[in-house]
């Protein structure tokens, strides 16, 4: 039995746009346009639009129109940390402040790394936060927070969450907008006598907010979900010292996990890797 005709229509744009006939970033023709062109009515259309979108090959942008989603080069980032490196290994994800680090993996990569100067807040504690610092609700914290791009492209938010007894005791930089170059971790235990020695990374899956949605460009409706990633860091006497939260979007991360003694990522970082693997009809 053939397909319904938004089906036909929705396949007939697809194989446009997995041809090049429809390039990334090109605007489709209107609703009307296609319609007289399919010979279709326009509910009929927005069936097929509707369908494409939900493959993620589209996205309709209100008042603009609609257009073929920009294919994006994915990152991947080790989560583990290299025993040679020890706990200093910070990388990207969720766990430094420290911009020569974040700039110097992603360079080596042969990609172009950039990020927002740092902006600090002071906020209180609530939900998945308080409860990884094991702190009561409510109570008074500094964040930081890092915007950061790849090839110019916004790849993820950072935000690194210290209790406001750190500046009580001394660290007073920790409010300061601008970098710490030996790193957080390391003022921390110069000024402090804080030392981590250890962290653990909680991952989940959900559906963008609007700020998050805004930033990465992606729709709010959850087509292209957020990582997002807890690290608590502990201290000496193994209790939480501070807690970093990084939302990746899903559609330009990749995640590798080493354990024991494994050769490094060559092929990836040539792209080598199996990206996501195509829909089917």
């Amino acid at each position: 039995m053939a397909n319904p005709l938004y089906r036909q229509i929705a396949e007939d744009l697809r194989e446009q746009i997995e041809t090049g006939g429809l390039e990334p970033g090109q605007q489709l023709r209107t609703e009307t346009e296609l319609g007289e062109r399919y010979g279709a009515s326009r509910n009929t259309v927005r069936e097929a639009i509707k369908w494409l979108s939900t493959l993620g090959l589209i996205e309709t942008r209100p008042g603009l129109g609609t257009f073929v989603v920009k294919k994006i080069d994915p990152y991947i980032t080790t989560l583990t940390a290299a025993p040679a490196r020890g706990l200093r290994h910070d990388d990207v994800v969720a766990g430094s402040e420290e911009s020569d680090r974040y700039a110097s993996e992603v360079k080596r990569r042969q990609r172009k790394p950039s990020y927002s100067e740092p902006e600090v807040r002071v906020v209180k504690a609530a939900g998945h936060v308080a409860s990884q610092l094991d702190l009561p609700e409510g109570s008074v914290l500094v964040s930081r927070q890092q915007k950061r791009y790849i090839d110019e492209i916004p790849w993820s938010m950072q935000t690194t969450y210290y209790p406001r007894e750190f500046l009580l005791r001394g660290a007073d930089r920790l409010m300061l907008a601008d970098d710490i170059p030996e790193g957080a971790v390391q003022y921390l235990a110069d000024t402090l006598g804080l030392r981590q020695i250890g962290y653990r990374d909680w991952i989940t899956v959900r559906s963008p907010g609007s700020e998050e949605a805004g930033f990465f460009s992606v729709p709010e409706d959850g087509r292209v979900g957020v990582f997002e990633i807890f690290r608590t860091g502990f201290d000496q006497d193994r209790r939480p010292m501070r807690l970093t939260v990084t939302v990746f979007p899903t559609d330009r991360n990749q995640f590798v996990v080493n354990v024991g003694e494994v050769p490094p990522l060559a092929a990836a970082e040539e792209g080598q890797l199996p990206r996501q693997a195509s829909t089917g009809s």
